[in-house]
């Protein structure tokens, strides 16, 4: 039978005790600064009200800028596929979460806010990479942020070489695709979508 109340959870898990009951705080302090600016991936959630959306983000450690004392963050939007499935979200729902993952760190930073989307040149230029512009930039007014602790990552292994699979698991995206869409409109083999990789990924 399915768990339908906070009520039930609560019967079974109880409630957080100590300090993971308090360690969110309202702002991007030092060590969450420390921690964003060494984070060169994150997760960014959105929702619409009634869909969701989860899209992974990635640029140089320290392309995600911090500012106003800890009250806001910069995210570059760069060139995709034009989905901007999230972004679509923001402006209809401007509450998003984003989780900073840092490799061979076992602890995640989640940051909560409400978001904004900007194309203001003097935005766009403090997200540069290569010389290169973002499309866009959301801009988070946090709400709340905190460290997540390790376990996940240790029940998982995923920094620890030894787990790694020695060769790719699964096809290749063009062959999913392939068979996701019944078209062969755009595909490429893997020699040819790293070659386009490098051609537009600024």
């Amino acid at each position: 039978m399915a768990i339908t109340t906070e009520d039930e959870l609560r019967a079974i898990y109880g409630h957080a005790k100590g300090r993971a009951a308090t360690k969110m705080i309202d702002h991007v302090d030092h060590h969450c600064r420390a921690f964003i600016d060494a984070s060169p991936f994150l997760l960014l959630a959105t929702s619409n009200g009634t869909s969701l959306d989860v899209s992974p983000k990635g640029d140089p450690a320290g392309c995600v800028v911090v500012e106003d004392d800890g009250r806001h963050v910069l995210l570059a939007d760069r060139p995709g596929n034009n989905r901007i499935d999230g972004l679509v979200n923001i402006v209809a729902h401007p509450e998003v979460a984003l989780l900073f993952l840092i490799p061979t760190v076992r602890e995640t930073l989640r940051v909560t806010g409400r978001a904004t989307i900007h194309d203001e040149p003097e935005i766009l230029d403090r997200c540069l990479v290569n010389g290169r512009r973002p499309i866009t930039v959301t801009r988070v007014a946090v709400t709340e942020a905190g460290l997540h602790c390790a376990k996940a990552f240790l029940r998982s292994g995923l920094w620890q070489p030894e787990t790694w699979p020695e060769s790719r698991p699964v096809p290749s995206l063009s062959d999913i695709l392939l068979d996701h869409t019944g078209s062969r409109e755009g595909y490429a083999d893997e020699a040819e979508m790293t070659k386009r990789y490098a051609e537009t990924l600024y």
